[in-house]
Order: structure tokens, then sequence, then C-alpha cells
């Protein structure tokens, strides 16, 4: 599907290059082949679990449901602003609390809008049925996120959750889709981290890609701030050293460079291999090749058709990356024995929340990952921190029928009955910012740091 009349593919990029601004480097996917990172869909604001560090709000669990004409007005406007293959994440809350025939609906509409879509869930209600049918449908990835500030019950540290992990990687392999792990990184499971960076190289056969999200002080979570020693640094000088290797870490730039990190590798052998070592040569490859807005989306043959013209259009890359290839291939050529010439790729990704109440505006202006609400895009940080902004909000719609009606997301008897304070939202107001002061008033019980 075409873009949005007025709304062009170069007039999305040359928005994103704005936004930007100085972080426009030439390393820098967003503005060149990417208009975003991802856009989150929040079908749901319920959740099967209370997490420590939830980004939730204390009266998520109490909001209704947004109806699903709104979902889908919602994904309308991702393509509006970012465009076909725009990676979207269908998420909540847990998405898979949603009634399962709207859920598979949602997946559908996106997918015939061209976005990509991938279901992040905690997995507990994701079973391989369901997982089954919303790839039919056309589901490209399953994001289950699994660690301690779970708290789930029999399980006390992230080695044994890694049972919990390799069930939820039967559950979806063999159906296409691609396979991610998010851990939320604090204080007490730091020390567990090579462990777990571990496990996702010995399951790349399964897994392509693992997120390592550090904690941070936002909606109803209990534990607060993060420790010092939970830092970008540190979390990438873990897997540096369960690698045995130093990765080029910041030679692929997608958004701020204090928001997150991005590693792509392969896995040869057991063996972790950096994909792109020259930041120079990636440079001048996405500025060369940012014509090409094949996504995964449209296919392994339709990439591989539409690259391989382009390269006949500029044969000097064919050296340059017959070059560069044959190097890697040498680097690895003992871990390619050893594994038979199976290789797999598996990426790093590090994502550095911010506090509520410690937001930065540059991060903001130049964010890639959003959360589409009903006013459009906003930064997913800025997001939480003014969560109820936006859920608290009511909407007006029109429903299947063609009648136009009301949301509430509250009930009338959680409205009397309940002892937290709910801001007044009416549905003709634009959401302002809580101010850091408001949103850090109400009493937190601090997770006491430990040393790790």
């Amino acid at each position: 599907m075409a873009c949005s009349p007025g709304n062009t593919r170069n007039q999305q990029l040359a928005s994103t290059r704005e936004r930007m601004g100085e972080h426009f480097t030439p390393n820098q996917l967003l503005g060149r082949t990417h208009t975003i990172g991802c856009v989150a869909v929040e079908i749901t604001q319920k959740c099967n679990l209370d997490c420590t560090l939830c980004y939730l709000s204390e009266h998520s669990q109490a909001v209704r449901d947004i109806p699903i004409q709104e979902v889908f007005k919602r994904l309308d406007s991702i393509l509006h602003h970012y465009g076909p293959g725009t990676n979207v994440q269908i998420t909540g809350g847990d998405p898979t609390l949603r009634k399962r025939s709207e859920l598979i609906e949602i997946v559908e509409y996106a997918n015939k809008l061209g976005l990509h879509t991938a279901l992040f869930t905690n997995g507990i209600a994701a079973s391989r049925d369901l997982l089954t049918a919303l790839a039919k449908v056309g589901l490209n990835d399953v994001a289950f996120h699994v660690d301690t500030t779970q708290e789930r019950k029999g399980f006390v540290d992230e080695a044994s959750l890694n049972a919990i992990r390799e069930e939820y990687i039967e559950r979806a392999k063999g159906l296409g889709l691609m396979i991610i792990f998010n851990t939320t990184v604090h204080t007490d499971n730091f020390k567990e981290l090579p462990m777990l960076v571990d496990f996702f190289v010995q399951h790349a056969d399964a897994v392509s890609f693992a997120s390592f999200q550090l904690q941070a002080e936002t909606g109803r979570g209990e534990w607060g701030a993060r420790a010092d020693i939970i830092d970008p640094i540190t979390v990438k000088a873990a897997i540096e050293k369960t690698i045995s290797k130093a990765l080029p870490w910041e030679k692929v730039r997608i958004g701020h460079s204090d928001c997150h990190s991005y590693m792509p590798t392969l896995v040869a052998g057991k063996q972790v291999y950096s994909v792109v070592d020259d930041a120079h040569l990636f440079a001048q490859f996405i500025e060369d090749f940012k014509h090409i807005q094949t996504t995964r989306q449209h296919g392994t043959a339709q990439i591989i058709w539409d690259y391989s013209k382009a390269l006949l259009a500029r044969p000097k890359w064919i050296w340059k990356l017959t070059k560069a290839t044959s190097s890697k291939l040498f680097e690895m050529r003992s871990s390619l024995f050893k594994s038979k010439g199976r290789v797999h790729k598996l990426s790093f990704f590090v994502q550095n929340f911010m506090d509520a109440n410690a937001l930065q505006q540059d991060r903001i202006d130049a964010c890639s990952f959003m959360v589409m609400t009903a006013d459009g895009p906003v930064s997913m940080c800025k997001h939480n921190a003014e969560r109820d902004e936006h859920i608290l909000k009511p909407l007006t719609y029109t429903d299947r029928h063609g009648q136009v009606k009301q949301y509430q997301p509250l009930g009338e008897r959680y409205k009397q009955n309940n002892i937290i304070p709910i801001r007044q939202i009416s549905d003709t107001t634009t959401p302002s910012s809580l101010s850091a002061k408001a949103l850090t008033a109400r009493d937190k019980r601090h997770h006491p740091a430990k040393s790790v």
C-alpha cells in the first residue's frame, strides 16, 4: 500500500532527518533506510503479571481496552507518519489478554497495511495455537519478555527461568516467526548477564534478537532507580566478556546514541562474530543504497533480487563487498568448519530507558521508539512518564456499523471507589506532560540495592 497522500516516503525520511538533528550521522539508519526504529500500539493495559519494574500506571489494570476501530486508526496513523514496512509492536499490557478474535484481526489489518508486526508478550497466554493463528494472518516476529522482575512463582533467578525460555522457543519454532527475547537488567540479575548471553548464543539457531533493557524509574514499578552498576557500558562489557572478544559497538546507529546500542552478529560453532566492522564502509553502503526500501516482509527472494539489481548498477560495490565478505569468512574459518557451514544471525540490543523524572528533550526529539496514541506518536520514555494522560482520556469513535460512540476508559464504580487520585481529562483536551514532581509524588517501595 502506498503512503498516505501528501506524505510520501521522501517526505517521511526528510521529517526524520530534521528531528534527528546532530544525531543524523553518516552511520545513522534513521532518515536513510528507516523513518523510525519501531512504533508500539498498546491494544490493552491489562497484564497477568505484576512486575517490580513495570512501566504501566497504577490505573492501567482498570482501564478498558480501547475499541478495535481506534486500534485500526492508530495503525493507519503509523502508515501515514512512517510508511509501509514500519516495525510495529503489538503490545500492552500483555496483548494476549485482548479478545483472541480481535488480536488476530488487529495483526491481519496491520499486515494488510504493509506494516511489519511483532507480538510483545510475557508468553503466559501465547500458546502454540495462538501463535500459529497469528502467523497465518501475517505476524512477523514474537518477542518474549522473561526475567526475574516478573517474580514468577518457583523461579528464583535467571538461570531457573531458562526452562521457560526454552519452552517459549519450542512454541514459536517452525512458524516462520523471528524469535526475540527481552530482559530487564537490574541490580540483582546483572551478575547473571554472562549466563544469559551464553544462553542466547547457544540457542542462536532459533533466537535471532536479544534485547537488554536497563532498569528505569517509571510507571508503577516498585524498585525505583537503578544502581550505578547498571549502565550501557557495563552491560556491553558483560556481553563481550561472555563471548571473549571486543565488539565494534556504535558502527551502526539507530536513533540517539545515549538511548540504545545495536550490535548485529553472526554465530557459527557457538562463536560470535560482528557483522559490521568498518563504520566508513557501512556509511557509504547505506548512503548509496538508501533508495532500496525492501524489508523482511517482502521476503528473502525479493531482497536478494532488489540488491542484486542495485549492485549491478554500482559494480564497484561488488568488489568491496566481496573483499569484506572474504575477510569475514577467513576470520570465521575455524568456527565454520566446526559448524559444517551453518551460520545464524543474532543481534544484541542494549536499551537505556530514561527515568520519568529525568527526561532529556534531545533524546525525546531523536527517539527511535514511539508509541502511537490518539493524538499521534509519542516517545516511549515520555509516554511512560505521562501514561495516565493518554490512557485515561475518553475517545470518540465510529463503530463497525457507522455509529458514533464514546469510549470511557474507567467504569463509574472504579472512579467512585478508587483511592488513587485520577486527574480529570476531557476528550477535547490535548494531553500535556505531567511534571516531574507530580510523577514522583506517589510513594514507592524502593528495592534495596545489593552488591554484585
